[in-house]
């Protein structure tokens, strides 16, 4: 484990994102990418940011997906709905040491949906997120701009404390993630999961602000 604290800084500091987007791109970051990105979130101490939905879009095929995936607790947006409240939590993972992460999204009609999933700072590419039944994606994660970039390389389950790769054939797509700052507190967080041969399945982006 890397928890760390910043020089000139009293809050204890998380260097993990930073090793993994290299010293160089990290620090042409914005500041507040940096902040929100090395965040030493242990025991109860819980980072919020609240916004709201700006735009959502499914293929016919990303509508059915997104329904299936209720059978592992939901990990893709279930509606449309924009112009909606949404609120991002981030906690630390007890289990592993890396990160809870609770997204909740505001709907016209009915209760919002509740999104679970895990950041851990393990596997090949050294961040998986976990998103119920034992699934879960490596992510590569990268500088862009004015942000950063998650995006999966492979697929994978655990079963029996092994970890089985999905064959590129079961593959949902590329599942994309962009952290972008918008300067003064605001950014943009949007999810698009795009096949190699469907094309788009799935888009939502968001803007959030510090809590």
């Amino acid at each position: 484990m890397s928890h760390e604290v910043g020089p000139g800084t009293s809050p204890p500091y998380d260097t993990r994102f930073r090793r993994l987007v290299g010293e160089e791109r990290w620090a042409q970051l914005p500041e507040a990418v940096r902040a929100r990105f090395s965040k030493r979130l242990a025991q109860a101490r819980v980072a919020l940011y609240p916004g709201i939905i700006r735009e959502v879009r499914f293929s016919a095929l990303g509508r059915v997906l997104a329904q299936v995936c209720r059978l592992i607790g939901s990990p893709l947006p279930l509606h449309k709905d924009c112009g909606v409240p949404a609120t991002v939590s981030v906690s630390e993972d007890r289990e592993s040491g890396g990160q809870c992460w609770t997204r909740i999204y505001g709907r016209a009609r009915g209760f919002p949906q509740v999104i679970h999933s895990a950041k851990r700072f393990a596997g090949p590419t050294g961040l998986e997120e976990y998103l119920g039944k034992g699934i879960g994606m490596a992510l590569k994660v990268d500088a862009v701009g004015n942000g950063l970039v998650f995006s999966s390389d492979h697929y994978f389950v655990k079963l029996g404390g092994r970890r089985v790769r999905f064959p590129r054939w079961m593959s949902p797509g590329r599942t994309v993630v962009r952290h972008v700052d918008m300067s003064e507190g605001a950014f943009e967080f949007s999810l698009s999961l795009v096949h190699p041969v469907f094309g788009e399945l799935v888009y939502q982006s968001g803007e959030f602000r510090d809590g």
